[in-house]
């Protein structure tokens, strides 16, 4: 049995330097979901879970990031 019940791909973002990061949502036994940052370099993947807080957290320092350096694309 495995502890989570599905993931499920949500997007694929071509990263800088050959690497691209995948959102994944993951679905736990009991009903806990957790959004999941997998990075993708050559052979080798990092997976990142977070919960609510620490997304908000992290949406909240990208923004201000972005809002002193600009929108570039």
């Amino acid at each position: 049995m495995s502890a989570h019940d599905s993931i499920s791909d949500l997007e694929t973002i071509t990263a800088p330097w050959n690497k691209t990061v995948t959102l994944q949502e993951v679905a736990y036994e009991g009903g806990m979901k957790m959004l999941r940052l997998r990075i993708k370099e050559g052979m080798r993947f990092t997976d990142l879970e977070l919960d609510n807080g620490t997304l908000k957290h992290l949406n909240d320092s990208i923004s201000d990031w972005l809002a002193n350096n600009g929108e570039a694309s």
